[in-house]
């Protein structure tokens, strides 16, 4: 069986590169995409490349630690600040058959159901419970197969989670601050538990010494924690960022209103009419001069 390492490098490669040409075509047809966003996916994707094809530091499982880290929480991060939803819908033309697909799929039923927060996390979150509270991870060790499809699941949830918290792409249904906070604290916390118990029981099945168990489910604790924190940082910002955009449009909304005056707003680059015309002026009056 081919190495996951060097196919996993070789996949986040090809990913960097289209994500690249897809905003560079955007620049040269004249729309604007930020290059941090640009940034932070070739972040990711180098981050997911050695997480694989890297030497990590400690024993077994503190190393398998660090990778479970990398993929499941590190790098979705960037991946979802990048925008590579809205991206691809820019830069596609529009009417191709591929966007059609493309909109279909992120406004389908079955999207919006998985894209629920609590129903992100339980895939997230209830997958590393199922893996180490299980013989999951050390039958893993024997079947190169199921390896694989561990870590193309724990990539894949830990993408939706961090996409469903955050919720910068376009999607059917958009959830409020209370459902994806309320989600991201319980997950903090069950990542937190999960941690404890392993400190405490090693996972079934495996023979990691003792100061290996103790180091990675440290790494896991305290690793997470900051991930998450990051995590609530980035909706705080957006949520925020949103808040002021809608104060600020409401009242140049009844500022105009009061007024009667056209007022613009500028959310990008478009300037879009937001109350009603111009009232009509009457001509000043003119006096006639006594004879």
């Amino acid at each position: 069986m081919i190495p996951l390492g060097p196919v996993v490098a070789a996949v986040a490669l090809l990913a960097a590169v289209l994500y690249l040409l897809a905003a560079g075509r955007l620049r040269r047809r004249g729309d604007a995409w930020p290059r941090r966003r640009s940034l932070s996916f070739a972040i990711a994707c180098a981050g997911l490349a050695y997480a694989f094809v890297g030497t990590l530091p400690g024993g077994p499982f503190t190393a398998h630690m660090g990778q479970h880290l990398a993929v499941a929480m590190l790098v979705p991060l960037p991946v979802t600040l990048a925008r590579p939803l809205t991206l691809t819908l820019r830069a596609l033309p529009g009417g191709t058959p591929a966007r059609r697909a493309l909109l279909a799929v992120a406004h389908s039923r079955p999207a919006a159901a998985i894209l629920f927060p609590p129903v992100a996390a339980i895939l997230d979150i209830g997958g590393l419970w199922l893996l180490y509270r299980t013989p999951l991870l050390a039958a893993s060790h024997h079947q190169p197969l199921l390896n694989v499809i561990i870590h193309v699941h724990v990539l894949g949830a830990g993408l939706l989670f961090t996409f469903t918290i955050c919720q910068l792409d376009p999607v059917r249904r958009p959830w409020n601050l209370y459902w994806r906070g309320t989600t991201l604290l319980a997950a903090g916390w069950a990542h937190a538990v999960l941690a404890k118990s392993l400190y405490a029981t090693p996972p079934p099945g495996t023979a990691f010494t003792t100061g290996d168990v103790h180091s990675a489910s440290q790494l896991m604790y305290y690793g997470g924690d900051l991930v998450e924190v990051a995590l609530a940082a980035v909706v705080a910002s957006h949520w925020y960022a949103a808040t002021g955009r809608a104060h600020r449009r409401s009242a140049l909304t009844r500022e105009g209103h009061n007024r009667g005056t056209k007022v613009y707003l500028r959310p990008k680059r478009a300037l879009l009419p937001c109350t009603r015309a111009v009232s009509p002026q009457r001509p000043p009056r003119t006096r006639k001069r006594a004879d």
